[in-house]
């Protein structure tokens, strides 16, 4: 089930559906043209395709207005069908809120989001009375484990010019063992997601973000501790790349059993493992094989997904994802008569203010500050 109708369900029955891995250092060099390299290809939709352990990954970019008093859009939301705004008019959506874009609240349980946030701010706020506003390249990492709240808003900031938005929101599963872990929430704040800058024998750049995954030199930030990210053996990576035209970088091998998928979704005219490659789309690829990805005349992206997989039963219900149908009727139980701690905000749809200060305060009270 989408992003979409995940949260939809949410909305229209809000009480019955309310790192580290051992790769080598990724050097920017070509490698030997490998058979079969490319296992799968998929075309890029509303949501794009995931192995095992990931469940689902969504990219959002919207070229939000200017912002108004509310710090929704200062624009005309007549023929929107607020509430379950998906349909790209004027560059931008609402999603499911109503005066500000984005996710009122919605519940989870059993597994984890990753929500990147390459451009613009969201506004986080849970059922366990923390808040945060995070943006500008951070990342929060949030283990819903036993059952979370949250709201997910999109403020408008800027009253005199655009508002761009754009993230990866990126849910992976949680092994039966952690399944009911206590939640909680990383955050990956920008100035200190390692980065590095690739050069090729020509010179020429890639630009490296890593998320989760060890390379060499290259140390991600630590995962919640119940991820299945934290597990030494599991080689879970999220790295992104963006190509200057005609560079040249190479993925390195990870173990053999690893799941890996490489999402093209910006530039044009790439070569991978020595084949043509489109655009906008999602390639599986034999993770134990290096990969040289070659770049055409433009400037293009890529998003790399890649682990260990759990290999356990998968049964999802909307916003609850467990291991047999016994424990999802557990959790739409759960949820009705505990609403997950319940709702301390006055509002579904709850924003921060109109500064711009990027923060955190969780729930024991403990505050962190993006500078």
């Amino acid at each position: 089930m989408n992003r979409r109708s995940v949260i939809g369900a949410l909305v229209t029955a809000p009480v019955l559906a309310a790192c580290k891995g051992n790769s080598p250092h990724p050097t920017a060099e070509p490698s030997a043209v490998v058979k079969d390299l490319i296992r799968k290809r998929q075309a890029l939709g509303p949501q794009w395709p995931t192995l095992d352990p990931f469940l689902f990954c969504v990219h959002h970019d919207d070229a939000y207005p200017q912002g108004n008093e509310s710090l929704g859009p200062a624009a005309s939301l007549t023929g929107r069908r607020l509430g379950s705004d998906f349909e790209v008019k004027d560059g931008w959506r609402m999603y499911h809120g109503r005066t500000v874009p984005g996710f009122p609240s919605h519940p989870h349980r059993g597994f984890e989001t990753v929500t990147v946030v390459r451009r613009g701010l969201v506004d986080h706020s849970d059922s366990l009375g923390a808040a945060a506003r995070y943006g500008q390249g951070d990342v929060q990492w949030l283990t819903a484990g036993k059952g979370i709240v949250h709201a997910e808003m999109f403020p408008l900031l800027e009253r005199s010019g655009p508002n761009p938005l754009e993230l990866f929101q990126i849910w992976m599963n949680l092994p039966r063992a952690d399944k009911f872990a206590d939640p909680h929430f990383s955050m990956f704040w920008s100035h200190k997601i390692p980065r590095q800058v690739l050069k090729d024998r020509a010179g020429r750049a890639t630009e490296l973000t890593v998320i989760a995954g060890s390379i060499e030199k290259l140390t991600p930030l630590a995962p919640p501790p119940s991820s299945w990210a934290s597990r030494p053996n599991s080689e879970v990576a999220i790295w992104t790349f963006k190509l200057e035209p005609g560079a040249r970088v190479t993925l390195p091998a990870a173990s053999p059993g690893v799941n890996r998928m490489l999402y093209l979704f910006r530039g044009n005219g790439v070569v991978l493992g020595g084949t043509p490659v489109a655009n906008g789309h999602a390639y599986e690829l034999l993770a134990e094989r290096e990969a040289t990805l070659e770049n055409g005349s433009g400037t293009s992206e890529a998003l790399l997904l890649q682990g260990r997989p759990i290999g356990e039963p998968v049964v999802q219900r909307g916003p609850f994802v467990m291991n047999t149908e016994q424990e999802i009727r557990q959790a739409f139980t759960d949820y009705r008569r505990t609403e997950f701690g319940g709702w301390p905000w006055q509002s579904s749809d709850p924003v921060h203010g109109t500064s711009g200060e990027r923060f955190a305060r969780h729930a024991n009270g403990n505050v962190e500050r993006a500078t």
